[in-house]
């Protein structure tokens, strides 16, 4: 925002505070000032002036009091939200909580007390300028939700976050049960920027979750734009399950509570650099069902298009839990797959029915390609939690 729209903001809320309030004081009110208004009178005809500070979207707005204090400020904007705000010790200036958001007119309304003790009222108006550019936020789990006990919490930013302290400032966390976790940023697959609220441990089942992204009025830095909206959402931890898959002796088993409840056989990626699989924690971002499978998306030329069921997606790169009743043979056996992991019709639909979104996949085996990374789906707990929290722009 340049200079001259900064100016020109100010002065209008300025001209409007000079010319709507009225002096309250019996022995006369002093004449306006150009950035201020007269809001009660005072001893020996002096009024108490009052002076609203809006410099621009992405500040606080300040209203301060000269030659009296101030009783109550409130700040409205126009679709009837307030600014909270928190005033002085000596009661002469408040501070809004929230800084100003772009494109918002908004309305302060001010009681005063002179010197004297005379009361009196300021009311004014003035109007932000409207954002540039506008930043967006796609977002996981979804809101309402129950999921599994590895999801983080995921925020993909439609346009670059240069600010990333600024924008960690407004992201607060609050659960049931104190969990203790930790923002960390990363370059989202896609190449956006992308920050991720993880616990330091798998959430607790039954844990209740709520973000509050306090985002509208937030400058995102240059080229990144503005934000214009909150964000809000929350969700519940379900129950504590755990895929294990074993590649070494191609077994998968689901745990429940720490305890086992079914394991059969599978078969992971042929082992190579490009169809092995990816060992670590790999979190179930998608239940998909019976989706299309075709390798040249993948980058494996024409080695497969298939109709594949009971779908289960671990990785942006392709990695999925499905039924693969071609390789049948290799069940326990050995590892044949392209990279995903495979198993019978009738245990991945048994898996299917049980597993659910957030739940890890923690995956082992010698014949393995490398560790998942952190971006290529919820790849958050395959560092530790000091080199996690590090990520943090506000450590």
């Amino acid at each position: 925002m340049g200079a001259t729209a900064t100016a020109a903001a100010t002065a209008t809320a300025a001209a409007l505070l000079a010319a709507a309030l009225t002096g309250c004081s019996s022995g006369g009110s002093a004449p306006a000032k150009a950035d201020a208004k007269v809001g009660g009178g005072g001893r020996d005809g002096k009024a108490v002036t009052v002076t609203v500070t809006p410099r621009r979207a992405g500040e606080p707005v300040k209203v301060a009091a000269s030659g009296g204090t101030l009783d109550s400020v409130t700040v409205t904007d126009g679709r009837g939200g307030r600014l909270t705000g928190t005033m002085s010790r000596h009661g002469r200036i408040w501070t809004s909580d929230r800084n100003a958001a772009p494109g918002t007119t908004y309305t302060v309304k001010a009681t005063t007390r002179a010197e004297g003790g005379t009361a009196g009222s300021a009311r004014s108006s003035f109007t932000t300028p409207a954002a540039d550019l506008v930043n967006k936020v796609d977002w996981r789990p979804g809101d309402a939700t129950t999921v599994g006990v590895a999801q983080p919490i995921s925020l993909v930013f439609d346009r670059p976050v240069r600010d990333k302290a600024a924008v960690e400032k407004q992201l607060e966390v609050t659960t049931s049960n104190n969990t203790e976790g930790s923002w960390g940023w990363m370059k989202d697959r896609s190449g956006k920027d992308r920050v991720d609220w993880r616990p330091k441990e798998y959430w607790r089942p039954g844990t209740e979750v709520t973000l509050d992204a306090r985002l509208n009025g937030t400058d995102s830095g240059e080229g990144g734009g503005w934000f214009v909206r909150d964000y809000k959402l929350g969700f519940t931890i379900g129950a504590r399950q755990v895929v294990k898959v074993d590649l070494d002796s191609k077994r998968l088993t689901l745990e429940r509570d720490g305890k086992a409840v079914r394991t059969f056989p599978v078969s992971g990626g042929t082992p190579g650099p490009d169809t092995g699989s990816w060992r670590g924690t790999e979190v179930l971002m998608a239940k998909e069902g019976t989706i299309r499978m075709n390798s040249e998306t993948v980058g494996l030329g024409n080695a497969y298009d298939e109709m594949v069921d009971y779908s289960m997606r671990l990785t942006w790169s392709g990695t999925y839990a499905h039924a693969a009743p071609w390789n049948a043979a290799y069940f326990g056996k050995a590892n044949r797959s392209h990279g995903c992991i495979g198993m019978s019709d009738a245990d991945a639909a048994w898996l299917y029915e049980r597993a659910r979104v957030g739940d890890p996949f923690e995956v082992k085996g010698a014949e393995t390609k490398g560790r998942v990374a952190l971006n290529n789906g919820f790849g958050d707990w395959n560092v530790g939690w000091e080199e996690w929290r590090a990520k943090s722009a506000l450590r």
